[in-house]
């Protein structure tokens, strides 16, 4: 997404406001959040999770977006300064950071999404927008947001929700919508046990991707009415929706691939599996995600590194990458590495060998080492003569987590390493 056909840039984009809720703390990821918020976790050997969104309000036309932080943003907060003031704000253009700043009341932090929302509302009537797009700032996708929200006015929808296509199987994950043959919502329910099938399509449900567009006045009114509501917990999910669906017109808005018809690529990587395998997923010759779209580009930080070198060639020592993603800043001296995806300024020293891991950015792996099926922290140091990924048992007596999967994260912390510089 999307290769095919012209951006949907439009007045309505540019008279759309963006908030990209990046205050969770993504607990699936065990080790890898936390220092960090899950949409400041490294992906795809050189981004950040949250970069997506922001790459596809950017292509979409959007460019005024606020990002709302909570967890642990520090790391989040920098590499947003140091990446995202590209905009030109005597055009209106901005990417503004909303902490929690108690703006309700002083002992409130955001209790929800729905109230991280509601305690920005007097930011948001100062930025004056016509229409607000709501998204979720830890999901991997290349979405047209302009194609949604001109789907939200040419259907008279007070809200409307992005929804992906999913097996009646899978969707029981989700929240899922019950809709009619013309795509209103009559119905939600997270996580059910038997999904409510797509009309004409069995098998099929969808499943909401937390992405929400809302007419500006109609946001303000449900926020002050939840936040009026004893016992909601402020989600919009949980709380904002199922009243929504029952009193006002909710359409649905199914992500396809605008050149397929398909269901569209959208990664959770909410789990150290699920961030193993769409890390690895981009080194395949031709992948779900291209990170070669010059269509459709994905922006971030640009850190100024040397390219990756390659050292040593004889049979014993060599060092080299096959089917393999290696980015700028790498050494690998007299080591190999086969279908593994290295950050940048990572260091395989020689005679290791590293095969199915993802590493992240300023490693070093030290000689003799044997790794594989693993995920490395930022930072790491490991040691000569170490061996990861071969023996569940003795990776976690040695500290490091192994999932359900099978896949060996490994951080400082587990390795008794105080590192004391931004993750």
């Amino acid at each position: 997404m999307p290769d095919a056909g012209p951006r949907f840039v439009s007045r309505l984009t540019r008279n759309t406001l963006a908030l990209i809720l990046a205050g969770g703390r993504g607990s699936r990821l065990k080790d890898l959040t936390r220092w960090r918020a899950k949409p400041a976790v490294p992906f795809g050997g050189k981004f950040r999770i949250v970069d997506f969104p922001l790459s596809n309000c950017i292509n979409s036309g959007i460019r005024r977006i606020g990002v709302l932080t909570q967890y642990k943003a520090h790391s989040l907060i920098r590499h947003i300064q140091k990446g995202w003031g590209f905009l030109r704000g005597e055009f209106g253009e901005f990417v503004e950071l909303w902490p929690a700043q108690q703006r309700v009341a002083e002992t409130a932090w955001y209790a929800g999404t729905a109230d991280a929302v509601f305690q920005n509302l007097d930011i948001i009537r100062n930025h004056d927008p016509e229409y607000v797009l709501i998204l979720a700032g830890d999901h991997v996708y290349k979405m047209d947001y302009g194609t949604m929200i001109a789907h939200h006015v040419e259907t008279g929808a007070d809200l409307t929700v992005g929804c992906l296509e999913v097996p009646t199987e899978g969707a029981r994950a989700f929240g899922v919508m019950d809709v009619d043959t013309e795509g209103q919502v009559r119905g939600f329910v997270e996580k059910p046990a038997a999904p409510p099938e797509l009309p004409g399509q069995p098998g099929l449900a969808l499943a909401s991707m937390g992405i929400y567009v809302f007419n500006r006045d109609f946001l303000y009114e449900q926020l002050i009415r939840d936040a009026d509501q004893p016992g909601s917990s402020r989600d919009f999910g949980k709380d904002m929706l199922p009243y929504v669906i029952e009193h006002y017109r909710v359409m649905a808005y199914p992500f396809r691939d605008p050149k397929s018809g398909d269901q569209a690529y959208w990664r959770d990587v909410g789990t150290v599996d699920a961030f193993w395998e769409a890390n690895l997923e981009l080194i395949g010759v031709t992948p779900p995600l291209s990170l070669y779209d010059d269509h459709w580009p994905i922006w971030t930080y640009q850190e100024q590194l040397p390219p990756a070198k390659f050292v040593f060639d004889s049979d014993e020592r060599r060092g080299m990458a096959v089917d393999s993603m290696v980015s700028g800043g790498c050494i690998i001296s007299g080591a190999t590495v086969r279908h593994s995806l290295l950050f940048s300024s990572v260091r395989v020293n020689s005679y290791s060998y590293v095969q199915d891991s993802v590493v992240l950015p300023n490693v070093e792996i030290g000689r003799n080492c044997h790794i594989q099926r693993a995920v490395i922290d930022r930072w790491c140091r490991i040691a000569p003569d170490t061996t990861i990924g071969y023996d569940r048992a003795a990776d976690e007596a040695a500290g490091f987590y192994v999932s359900e999967g099978g896949i060996t994260l490994v951080t400082p912390d587990m390795l008794g390493q105080q590192i004391n510089r931004v993750r």
